[in-house]
């Protein structure tokens, strides 16, 4: 189907301002995330703390010259050719848009809600019928309010099964993904956790879920879901529909049984019309039984014979749902994105690519992309298209397909046949300094060109989920008024989580500055791309030349401070430079004094090579009620002689004295900016329940052994074995950051399940937990902290604080960071 703004515009009731007619094809809603700009419309949604509308003229600059609005630019007139479709709402036009393009296509509509596992089922589904069916899917987990109407309007003629998840967080929001959808047949996994914090209850959240399904042929569910059980079958309207269930303990249309097997693998045995067959899948753990089960029934539901995907069943891929991004060999970042392969996901993961602002070279390692629907020769132009607006260096292409489309890249560039041809002509000397993303489909196995390239480390990683991060950056961000700036601490190693790699995401999402403890944590992050103010809390003064060079902003904090550096900037000629001045409200650490006011405000006067940026103070307590007055004391003395000094000054200083307890607890002291730190790491005193945990240290069982009474365990034989016990060698110790206190049962780590304590004393590079009685095996995961384990639960045990258990995980763990 063709569509022109013309018809757009119709479609979505729109005013028309513009003066040529264009054909679109891509939609957009973020202004970072260009794809092409020649056929695009530009949705200018307003949100709670950001508006589309800010970013017309950036976009304009940048080539697009089609938007949705809900309002004329004041300036309007500097974008002559620029068409304008005038809304009320440019979400609900969004959403419109994706409704009426729905309705063009008459071909199976799959929708799959609940709170864990929609993905999965999706991918399974598609990896089982994708050499019966062109399928057309969300890319990854666009399930939202935004990613749904972006999904559907990938459908097209040339598929004949869409499959489409669905996500809520609020009340209300299905009704509107249903219409957008109109899903034939429908799945609910389960209900679980997952947004609970806007529903009343898990019923009220289920019933919320079910609208999905409101005008389906067919809804399949598992009986076992009692709560989802329940609804549908009270349900006026849904307990008439055709309904397909599985269950392993009721009567139900697939009834079915589960097995371990060994090297952990599941059999499930099922009966289906009579009939007694098994499958076998490469998993053990519940949820993705689960998840099998649920695409079996899938399968019975659209009338395919289960006993034709037999052998299939045994290849189903872990689903990595993410990106991760890792260090690689001689200096090199490597993005991982094997997850799935096609035009819309490559442009997600080049995006992500062009955020690492760490190496100047970018290569892409990109494997046939298959199901495209489209020749080659059209789909690689596309492809040619994408490298070319993201500037990639290089190109590495693995696969029959792509390496027959060769001519039609202008880069450097080289061809395999397969994945292991390239490991045959892999050279560790050709890969250095850059960037490098793998997007490959699953069939080419590109784990094994991740293996090669990655910088070998021991089996303890720290993970730091990004999406959790930017997830608490946001909830800081709901906290403020709109007007109020942020600036985010990222000393210390960023709270022990990383870099560059944290900063980039805190540049893309568009922070006002970024706050570090010494001159060279600052320039490590210029060298790697941040272009982002920067703040040196700590300044030194052998340090104040590289200050300057790479444009790092000092805390000012003494008479003595002050002075060298105006002198320094005199001397390299910098004048006007941006300054921070502190203030000490009550900390009695660094900072001017009520009684320095004065004299300062002379200094200040006479460093006529300085501008006051800002002025900050530090709160001592604002995380403990018991200080609550006197928090409150330090708040109006800031206030009082931040207002002494800007009087003296005609220009904008800005103030700031609320850190991440002070955001929650203080709302009247945000002033014109936040200094956010340990909240972004997922640590609150009020809402913990609202933050989302960002870091995991995890490891992995080494070694089982049996220990015959009475015999001692490590060193100093500190533990002895009352009775025969199971131990389990894990290789985490104190020189990776596991506190040494934890020996000898203080503290605890979790293995499927199992809180497992610590026995004997923690040595240098592992330790010994007493698994006895416990499910465990050799190769299993470890959580030492993470949602299973929280680090305010090992503080607690500590008697210490998040802070030091953050900042003592060693540089020898590696960070994987990941995004979904």
């Amino acid at each position: 189907m063709i569509y022109t703004t013309t018809k757009i515009s119709d479609f979505i009731n729109a005013k028309f301002v513009g003066k040529e007619e264009c054909e679109i094809k891509y939609l957009l809603i973020d202004s970072r995330s260009i794809i092409s700009t020649s056929n695009t419309l530009f949705f200018a949604i307003r949100g709670d703390r950001h508006d589309g509308h800010n970013f017309i003229e950036d976009l304009y600059i940048k080539g697009i010259r089609n938007f949705v609005i809900e309002s004329l630019p004041k300036n309007h007139f500097s974008f002559p050719n620029a068409n304008f479709l005038i809304v009320k709402n440019s979400l609900d036009a969004l959403q419109f848009l994706a409704l009426n393009h729905r309705k063009a296509f008459n071909y199976p509509v799959i929708g799959i809600t609940g709170s864990n596992g929609k993905t999965i089922v999706k991918e399974w589904l598609f990896h089982l019928l994708q050499d019966k069916k062109q399928i057309v899917r969300n890319p990854k987990s666009y399930n939202s309010q935004v990613g749904v109407p972006l999904s559907v309007w990938l459908m097209a003629d040339v598929f004949d099964l869409a499959v489409f998840e669905a996500g809520i967080s609020l009340p209300g929001e299905m009704e509107k993904l249903e219409k957008i959808i109109q899903p034939n047949i429908g799945l609910i996994t389960n209900i679980g956790e997952s947004h609970q914090e806007n529903f009343s209850d898990y019923k009220q959240k289920a019933s919320e879920k079910l609208k999905l399904f409101s005008n389906t042929d067919i809804i399949v569910y598992s009986k076992d879901h009692e709560i989802i059980d329940e609804l549908i079958q009270k349900d006026e309207v849904l307990s008439r529909k055709q309904l397909f269930t599985w269950s392993e303990k009721n009567d139900a249309d697939l009834k079915v049984s589960t097995k371990h097997t060994e090297d952990n693998f599941t059999q499930i045995d099922f009966q289906y019309n009579d009939q007694q067959e098994s499958v076998i899948i490469p998993f053990a753990d519940k949820a993705s039984i689960e998840d099998a089960i649920h695409v079996l029934a899938l399968l019975c539901a659209l009338d395919f014979n289960p006993g034709d995907f037999i052998n299939k069943f045994e290849t189903l891929p872990p689903v990595a749902m993410r990106m991760e991004l890792k260090k690689g060999i001689n200096n090199c970042t490597i993005i991982n994105d094997s997850y799935n392969s096609d035009l819309n996901s490559l442009a997600i993961a080049l995006h992500y690519l062009d955020q690492q602002n760490q190496h100047q070279k970018k290569t892409l390692i990109l494997s046939d992309i298959l199901q495209s629907g489209k020749v080659d020769k059209v789909l690689y132009k596309e492809v040619t298209s994408l490298l070319s607006k993201f500037k990639i260096d290089n190109l590495v292409g693995i696969g029959a397909s792509i390496s027959s489309q060769a001519d039609q890249f202008k880069l450097e560039k080289s061809f395999y046949k397969s994945t292991d041809d390239f490991l045959k002509d892999f050279e560790k000397t050709k890969y250095s300094e850059q960037a490098i993303l793998l997007k490959g489909s699953r069939d080419f196995h590109f784990e094994k060109i991740s293996s090669v390239l990655e910088d070998k480390a021991h089996r303890t990683i720290l993970e730091i989920n990004l999406n959790a991060l930017v997830h608490n950056l946001n909830f800081f961000k709901s906290r403020l008024k709109s007007e109020t700036k942020i600036m985010v601490m990222v000393k210390a190693v960023s709270y022990g989580s990383g870099t560059f790699e944290i900063a980039n995401i805190l540049q893309y999402q568009g922070v006002d500055y970024l706050g570090v403890a010494f001159a060279d944590e600052g320039v490590t992050l210029r060298e790697a791309g941040i272009k982002t103010p920067i703040i040196v809390m700590n300044p030194e003064y052998h340090s104040f030349e590289l200050m300057l060079k790479h444009k790092l902003e000092p805390e000012i904090y003494s008479f003595n401070i002050l002075h060298q550096f105006n002198r320094a900037v005199k001397n390299a000629k910098q004048g006007n430079y941006p300054v921070h001045i502190k203030l000490d409200t009550g900390m009695n650490r660094l900072g001017f004094t009520q009684n320095e006011i004065q004299m300062l405000i002379e200094d200040l006067k006479e460093s006529n090579n300085l501008r006051i940026s800002s002025i900050f103070s530090h709160l001592a307590a604002s995380d403990d009620n018991d200080h609550d007055m006197f928090t409150q004391k330090q708040i109006a003395l800031f206030d009082d002689l931040s207002k002494q000094i800007i009087k003296n000054f005609k220009y904008h200083i800005t103030r700031h004295i609320s850190n991440s307890a002070g955001i929650e607890r203080f709302p009247k002291a945000q002033f014109d900016m936040v200094r956010l730190g340990i909240g972004l790491y997922g640590i609150s005193t009020t809402n913990q329940e609202r933050l989302a945990t960002v870091s995991t240290l995890k490891s992995t069982v080494i070694q089982i052994k049996q220990v015959p009474k009475d015999e001692s365990i490590g060193y100093n034989r500190k533990a002895k074995a009352e009775k025969d016990i199971t131990i389990a060698v894990v290789p985490v110790g104190y020189a990776d950051g596991l506190n040494r206190r934890l020996s000898n049962g203080h503290g605890k780590l979790y293995i499927n399940g199992f809180l497992v304590p610590i026995i004997g004393n923690i040595c240098m590079d592992m330790c010994m937990v007493d698994i006895t009685n416990c499910n465990v095996h050799e190769g299993d995961e470890v959580i030492i902290f993470g949602k299973e384990q929280s680090v305010n639960e090992l503080a607690k045990l500590l008697n210490t604080i998040p802070y030091e258990i953050f900042t003592s995980v060693s540089s020898r763990v590696k960070r994987v960071y990941f995004q979904e």
